[in-house]
């Protein structure tokens, strides 16, 4: 029995050294496989870093009972990804993996992606195994091997800068303004009553007159005095009557107007005399709008006859009907029309921006508006006057658009945000405000907030194409950034361009830019270093540097530079 169990020992001893000479051999020879990753240098799109791995496992490696873990692992400082595990096994284990042959070795494959965080930029993406025999319960650590180096994150150098809209005044320097009256007459007769003459619409005619006499900055642009007569009764008479009644018009309103102020010779270039002899068409309209019985055989008179004659005779042979026109009708259509047409001229530009600081109540909203947008010359006075014009009218969107827009330049943007809800809630919906409120979204990393926004404002012009580009460099989408960035010759429509594979263009866009940025210069060496071109590479990143030191830390850790970061005159810029 004793040597029984010394026998069954020495089996059982020499089966495990078997098995695991047959694991420490992989281990040994565990540099043998290769490990390849699509694209060399992972790179970050849209927050997302996707990777594709390839590993080469050659004959004669994988034991035939062993099963192998493999784990991508993305280590960085501070932290490490773990990445999807595939197991594969021997062609003697009974299990589900996938089976490398032993004779003719096999391939493994790892695709996949992960969030992207700013540590990651310098990285190390490994390959970690542990082998272990089927039957056993023991595993053995591969050695881990290094198969890619770091992460490029040439889309973090977009350009946030949304571009916010004002919205314009409606100031205008030269306006004009019309009065209209009229003064009825009596049938067959032409003279002025003193009853017409007491009607509202007269005396405000006098009062409109009488304020453009007493400014400075108004004249009379036009005079209109319109006599008419009625369609009814014989032609000659009518006539007569309608001149009558546009001579005593005007008679009367010379009486109105100071001849001293206006001047014969300016008074022959202004006013205009009319007589319409027998008025059909407001015949005709005063018909339309009212509730006659016969109202459409009228109208039908009116379009079948051309001839007054005939017209007249054919409405008068409606008896009754003809009754209610001559009481409802005919009336309102003798009478003389007055029409003063006045120019005013407002404030000059010096005036406007004196009365800011002296004396804003004497200006109007307009005047308010037009002196923040089109006169300030700092972001300070452009507050000013919009804040004015919010305190002169508190229900004008606009005025608090503009707070919000001057708010935004000066970098406040809690308080831009609230300038530019305050002016959503007097005009909802207004797209110049919503795409502002994107620009704030934006500025605050809400990137799906704020691209609701732009989606929304497409009517409020090329800012908002500009804001959708770098919406969609930040979320990756490349061509669609390029379509929006087409029209505007900036840093970001370059980076959309590169990022979309249109690497020429993207030269080509950045050579045109008359006013370069540090962030232009720095674009230039990482296509520079994408063409292996060393003297660029160096010369516009010294450049970028000169002009924003800032950029040194991004270009130490930038893998775009991945081939240079060994370089003594890289070093020698970026330290």
């Amino acid at each position: 029995m004793k040597k029984l169990s010394y026998l069954t020992s020495f089996l059982i001893a020499a089966v495990l050294l078997s098995s695991c000479g047959g694991i420490d051999k992989m281990k040994e020879e565990y540099g043998t496989l290769t490990f390849t990753t699509t694209p060399k240098v992972l790179e970050m799109h849209g927050g997302e870093v996707e990777y594709s791995i390839q590993g080469d496992i050659p004959p004669e490696w994988f034991n035939k009972k062993a099963i192998v873990e493999f784990t991508p692992v993305l280590t960085y400082e501070g932290g490490e990804k773990e990445l999807e595990s595939k197991t594969f096994q021997g062609i003697d284990v009974e299990a589900n993996n996938k089976v490398i042959e032993y004779e003719t070795g096999g391939s493994v494959e790892f695709n996949g992606s992960f969030t992207y965080e700013e540590d990651m930029r310098v990285s190390q993406l490994v390959i970690r195994g542990e082998a272990r025999v089927a039957d056993g319960d023991e595993s053995l650590p591969l050695p881990e091997e290094q198969i890619a180096k770091g992460v490029k994150a040439t889309p973090k150098l977009v350009m946030t800068d949304g571009k916010a809209v004002m919205m314009a005044d409606k100031f205008e320097r030269v306006t004009s303004h019309q009065e209209k009256a009229d003064i009825h007459y009596v049938i067959e007769r032409d003279n002025v009553r003193n009853s017409e003459l007491e009607q509202d619409d007269i005396k405000k005619l006098e009062d409109f007159v009488k304020s453009v006499e007493e400014a400075q900055n108004k004249s009379y642009n036009g005079i209109k005095i319109h006599g008419y007569a009625s369609p009814d009764g014989p032609m000659d008479l009518n006539e007569r009557l309608s001149k009558g009644r546009k001579n005593s018009a005007n008679s009367y309103f010379d009486k109105v107007v100071d001849k001293k102020k206006l001047g014969e010779d300016e008074a022959k270039k202004i006013y205009e005399g009319k007589t319409t002899t027998e008025d059909w068409e407001g015949f005709k309209k005063l018909v339309q709008q009212s509730n006659i019985e016969d109202k459409d055989l009228i109208l039908r008179v009116l379009s079948m006859y051309s001839d007054p004659e005939v017209r007249e005779k054919e409405i008068k042979n409606m008896a009754t009907t003809f009754k209610v026109l001559a009481e409802d009708i005919l009336p309102k259509l003798r009478r003389s029309e007055f029409m003063v047409e006045v120019e005013k001229v407002g404030f000059s530009d010096a005036e406007i921006q004196q009365y800011i600081l002296s004396n804003p109540d004497t200006l109007g909203l307009e005047e308010l508006l037009y002196a923040g947008y089109e006169l300030a010359r700092d972001p300070n006075q452009q507050l000013r006057a919009f804040e004015l014009a919010a305190e002169k009218e508190p229900n004008c969107a606009r005025a608090f658009n503009n707070i919000g827009y001057v708010k935004l330049m000066q970098g406040d943007i809690d308080a831009a945000g609230d300038a530019f809800e305050k002016a959503n809630d007097l005009v909802e919906g207004q797209p110049h405000i919503l795409n502002n409120l994107g620009v704030v979204e934006l500025n605050k990393g809400n990137v799906e907030e704020a691209e609701q926004y732009f989606l929304d404002a497409t009517q409020a012009g090329d800012a908002v194409d500009y804001n959708l580009g770098i919406v969609n460099i930040i979320n990756g989408k490349y061509e669609e950034a390029i379509n929006y960035l087409q029209n505007s010759e900036s840093f970001n429509t370059a980076l959309a361009m590169l990022l979309g594979g249109e690497q020429a263009n993207a030269e080509t866009m950045l050579n045109q830019i008359d006013d370069k940025s540090a962030h232009n210069y720095y674009l230039q060496a990482v296509i520079a270093a994408r063409n292996n071109n060393a003297e660029e590479v160096f010369s516009n990143l010294r450049t970028a540097i000169d002009m924003n030191p800032e950029l040194k830390e991004t270009a130490m850790t930038d893998m775009e530079f991945v081939e240079y970061m060994q370089n003594e005159t890289f070093t020698s810029i970026v330290q």
